[in-house]
């Protein structure tokens, strides 16, 4: 499905609500809950969600979905303790197209529901522990049947985006788990500690940026990209959050960390650029993994 088609659907079916809200393919796919060991810390909890045309053994391609700095889970509304409209959304079209999706919760392990609020030097949960789960989690995939052990992919944002960056670090010093990413998509990323450093990715990773975003900016990432060889986009009057299929652009007085101190920053979804950055998410993964999938 091309962009143009793609936005033609979702605006038939009101944007993006044809997805994750009871319209998409995982409205008939039931997530499962995973125990996965932790690597010096709690087990992680995850959830897992698989094409429902794909017997429990048959090797597919997996993406390992990296949530931010509000978590997994719906805050409020209908949707309250479940995937985010967000979050269901992207699952429902990697379903379609027949890979299997890995939710790690990187924060109710560690009594967290939300890093958003805290200040970077008061948070407990750093980009060291969220390395520690995308490991722990390779780690268990390559126990699984079902995994194609080639053709795995790590997708973050925000927070889970900087999680991306930190796990694709050549520079990493702990040992590298059996099956790694064989591709990393980052949505706008924090890119200012890699920068700082001398990193460069293990394997091809890709960002999506949003050239009005005040919460994580795009020149760090854009600085980082041209200096290490990464590819990324830069999608115009996109704020962070560009790709939330419901709500609206919205000021977040409480966040502390963005480019303006104290001023907060801006979050939501933009109606244009969302879809395609959605689409070329998923146009990335055919690049990389070209040979057809049934879903």
């Amino acid at each position: 499905m091309r962009v143009v088609h793609l936005l033609q659907y979702l605006h038939r079916c009101g944007l993006w609500l044809c997805f994750g809200l009871g319209l998409g393919p995982s409205a008939h796919a039931q997530p499962v809950s995973e125990l996965v060991p932790g690597i010096n810390g709690p087990a992680l909890k995850t959830w897992v969600f698989h094409p429902l045309q794909k017997t429990h053994d048959t090797p597919r391609p997996v993406v390992i979905a990296l949530h931010g700095c509000g978590g997994i889970y719906a805050t409020v509304g209908s949707r309250k303790g479940q995937l985010s409209a967000r979050h269901q959304g992207m699952t429902d079209l990697l379903l379609a197209q027949g890979y299997s999706v890995v939710w790690p919760d990187s924060l109710t392990p560690r009594q967290e529901t939300s890093l958003c609020e805290q200040s970077m030097a008061s948070r407990q949960v750093r980009q060291s522990h969220r390395l520690s789960d995308v490991h722990a989690t390779l780690a268990w995939l390559a126990q699984q049947a079902w995994t194609d052990r080639h053709r795995v992919a790590l997708l973050g944002w925000s927070h889970g985006g900087s999680a991306v960056l930190a796990s694709s670090d050549s520079q990493q010093k702990i040992p590298q788990p059996s099956v790694t990413p064989d591709v990393a998509l980052a949505f706008y990323p924090g890119c200012n500690d890699a920068l700082r450093r001398a990193y460069q990715p293990s394997w091809p990773v890709h960002m999506l940026l949003g050239a009005a975003d005040d919460w994580t900016p795009a020149a760090p990432c854009v600085a980082l990209g041209q200096r290490s060889g990464m590819s990324f986009k830069l999608y115009p009057d996109s704020h962070h959050g560009f790709d939330n299929p419901v709500g609206q652009v919205q000021h977040l007085p409480r966040v502390p960390n963005g480019q303006h101190p104290g001023l907060g920053v801006h979050a939501g979804r933009n109606p244009v650029t969302g879809p395609q950055a959605w689409q070329d998410v998923l146009d990335l993964l055919k690049q990389r993994w070209p040979d057809p999938v049934s879903p």
